[in-house]
């Protein structure tokens, strides 16, 4: 007999499956894989991949961790939950805000139209 497991786990058990698929997802961005081509690489269909990546509680360990061996390949479920790829690092410096300095006079002239 199939049930909602939304409607049987906590919201705890909850959050933590949806900061899995946020990883998830993060991971594959920052490696810059399509996530069709990540499911192909894992065996899953790419329904399955969206699943895993929107944190949905039903999908099975042996998916996670095959999903996770396409995306990085010899990476654990430590080193996701940390985010210890150096990818995820790059990805971050990437997104961080950038000091932007304020013209000086002579600039400001030259760019005046």
């Amino acid at each position: 007999m199939k049930y909602a497991d939304r409607t049987t786990l906590s919201a705890e058990v909850l959050a933590g499956a949806k900061d899995v698929g946020d990883k998830l997802s993060r991971l594959r961005k920052a490696r810059r894989i399509l996530q069709s081509e990540a499911a192909v690489r894992a065996g899953l269909s790419r329904s399955t991949a969206v699943l895993l990546e929107s944190g949905d509680p039903g999908r099975t360990l042996s998916q996670v961790l095959r999903y996770l061996n396409a995306l990085s390949p010899g990476a654990t479920m430590l080193d996701l939950l940390n985010q210890t790829d150096p990818a995820l690092k790059a990805l971050q410096q990437k997104e961080a805000t950038k000091r932007v300095r304020t013209l000086s006079e002579a600039e400001l002239r030259e760019v005046d139209f």
